[in-house]
């Protein structure tokens, strides 16, 4: 073989060199292309909506028809179906026993647990133009099948919607009677199914979403399973679907027993292996899933709910979780799962690595900021703020933090505005040893109205809330002012323009307050809600920006950051003290800001420096067109 000359081999080396570099280029962008994929499995639209929790029997009444009934109710807790009952005045005061109530002699706990206030899914449909103007990009509804509780996480069944919410509640039920519960071929769509699917569609046609609660870890004492189960214990059908712990047997004297979640009765645990929810469950589950996500079933999900929230979630073993996602974006890859989780990061993390959940309702959002917008003596520093803020930023794929649920309340927590007028005393962090103290039972608790000191400092809460990264969370009323204590005073109906309320003047012992809290819409603090949603929304780069900590200033408890987006930058500026403060921030943008909060009003910059005053409790939202 001859023996190549110098240049025959550089042309050939540049050859194979040009090959490995083409190869190289290959790889790298198929290895984009899979990381992408793998850090962007959480749904694009849940990045740019404003949520919106509804607690369906407390929402609106809007059919006096279908109002709930004493039959309705058996099987809740506290379980008295024989004393006088009736449904309960939507604008009564809360803490106020009405005169039906005061014939069983009970207190008001007791009371409080039987009332129905008649909300509905037509009231629900008659307020969603409500919401469409706030400016609510998805809904959150709490258990919507049937169910004899004001709750309803103890269904009866998980493939019908309660009768009561829908127009012919006793024609429904004579219809769920009719069928084979655990087929799907039997199955038929009630009037109160039908209503819900016009629910779906109404919300669709205004261009939101709806998720509804999936409570999968159980059902209640009077759902059709269960109840084969007590009267035909082992010889049931479904006798592996639950946890039960002994059978009746007259001849050992065993009695039938089962583990009720936290051990309470009403609410049976559906039975778990080592794999999560047995197979008999299971496979129920997953097809009430196809029903609500694709309700005609032609492969179309544009007809059906377009997500869920879980409740208790961490009850169930992991493995069922990554089963159950897998259905889910095969129906729709981009329903929205998220879930009902209170605990730490560390604790998050095997949830949120894109094979189970795509978000949670982010309750560690809520203890900072509680900490840091809401709490006096005990509150921590803007420094501890930033840093915890960054922790959780940080703790999950990018894709989730942009999606996760930013709540400062809901409906197993105290109010908002409650937690603000209680501060210092319980931290809500502290969850599991503080939880019974934010109660109205608790004698410390203070039940009054936020006063307008305070509101200013849930304005500024909100000012952050909605141009912070993640989805804005509001529970019901939180709009409107509304106040409350933990479950079940977190719960009152909801406050509207075209009804009148009684004031509050009872404390829970049917004592007198020394002063009445009157009951209507803060029409200051609604404004101010719709404003900053509507900038949010008006504004892709608090959807989608990233975010750089600007001021961190402990000694005036001052705060500032940047969210940038396609060339286009907003510095948020916060003052949380009970001083006006007087910023210079250095910026090499040379020319002006617009400030959104105030009709877009110019601020320029001089030589280098960004010099405002910022009233006590007050904030800024300031574009810059472009960097410089």
């Amino acid at each position: 073989m001859k023996s190549l000359n110098l240049y025959t081999l550089l042309f050939l080396v540049l050859i194979l060199a040009d090959i490995c570099l083409a190869q190289i280029v290959d790889i790298k962008e198929n290895m984009i292309k899979i990381n992408d994929t793998e850090l962007n499995f959480t749904p694009d639209w849940a990045r740019q909506v404003v949520w919106y929790q509804i607690f369906p029997e407390r929402y609106r009444n809007g059919d006096a028809n279908n109002d709930p009934t004493l039959e309705s109710i058996k099987g809740s807790w506290p379980h008295d179906y024989t004393s006088a009952w009736k449904v309960h005045p939507w604008t009564s005061d809360w803490y106020e026993l009405q005169s039906y109530e005061k014939e069983n002699g009970k207190d008001i706990w007791f009371n409080i647990q039987r009332r129905r206030y008649g909300g509905d899914l037509q009231g629900i449909i008659d307020k969603l133009d409500y919401l469409k103007d706030l400016g609510i990009g998805a809904i959150y509804l709490n258990p919507v099948f049937e169910s004899p509780s004001l709750h309803k996480y103890d269904a009866a069944t998980f493939h019908h919607i309660d009768p009561h919410f829908g127009p012919d509640p006793k024609g429904d039920k004579r219809l769920i009677e009719s069928e084979i519960p655990d087929d799907p071929a039997t199955w038929i769509w009630t009037e109160a199914d039908k209503l819900f699917l016009k629910l779906i569609s109404e919300v669709h046609k205004r261009e939101m979403k709806i998720i509804i609660d999936g409570v999968f870890n159980h059902m209640g004492i009077n759902s059709w399973a269960f109840r084969d189960v007590v009267v035909n214990q082992q010889n049931s059908k479904y006798k592996d679907w639950f946890a039960v712990k002994s059978w009746n047997d007259p001849k050992t004297g065993s009695e039938f027993d089962y583990e009720g979640w936290f051990g309470v009765r009403e609410l049976p645990e559906i039975r778990e292996d080592e794999n999560g929810i047995v197979d008999g469950p299971k496979e129920y589950i997953f097809n009430i899933t196809k029903r609500w996500m694709d309700p005609d079933g032609d492969g179309d999900p544009s007809d059906g709910i377009d997500g869920w929230r879980l409740d208790v979630a961490f009850c169930v073993k992991h493995q069922f979780w990554k089963d159950w996602r897998k259905h889910v974006k095969s129906i729709n890859p981009e329903g929205y799962i998220t879930a009902e989780i209170i605990d730490p990061i560390e604790d998050l993390h095997p949830y949120l690595q894109g094979d189970e959940f795509d978000a949670v309702m982010n309750y560690n959002h809520l203890f900072t900021c509680s900490e840091y917008f809401f709490d006096d003596e005990t509150a921590i520093s803007t420094t501890e703020f930033d840093r915890q803020l960054r922790e959780l930023r940080e703790a999950f794929p990018e894709c989730v933090t942009f999606v996760q649920q930013n709540l400062h309340g809901s409906h197993d927590t105290q109010r908002m505005a409650s937690n603000l007028v209680n501060r210092d005393k319980y931290k809500i962090r502290n969850w599991g040893e503080t939880f019974e103290k934010w109660k109205g039972s608790n004698p410390d608790y203070d039940t009054r109205k936020p006063d307008k000191s305070e509101i200013e400092k849930i304005k500024l809460m909100l000012l952050f809330q909605m141009t912070y990264v993640g989805a804005p969370y509001i529970y019901y009323g939180d709009e409107v002012g509304m106040w409350g204590a933990n479950d079940p005073c977190s719960r009152k109906p909801m406050i509207w323009d075209d009804l009148n309320y009684q004031s509050e003047k009872y404390f829970p012992d049917q004592t007198f307050k020394p002063g009445e809290d009157e009951v209507k819409i803060n029409s200051e603090l609604f404004l101010h809600y719709k404003k900053l949603i509507s900038i949010r929304n008006e504004n892709s780069t608090l959807q989608l920006g990233d975010f750089i900590t600007y001021l961190v200033d402990d000694k005036n408890n001052t705060y500032a950051f940047t969210r940038r987006y396609n060339f286009q930058e907003i510095l948020v500026i916060l003052n949380n003290s009970p001083e006006t403060q007087e910023i210079s921030l250095h910026t090499d943008h040379k020319e002006f800001y617009r400030d959104l909060m105030d009709d877009n009003k110019m601020i320029l910059t001089e030589t280098g420096k960004l010099n405002l005053k910022i009233e006590a409790y007050g904030g800024r939202i300031l574009l810059m067109d472009y960097y410089r």
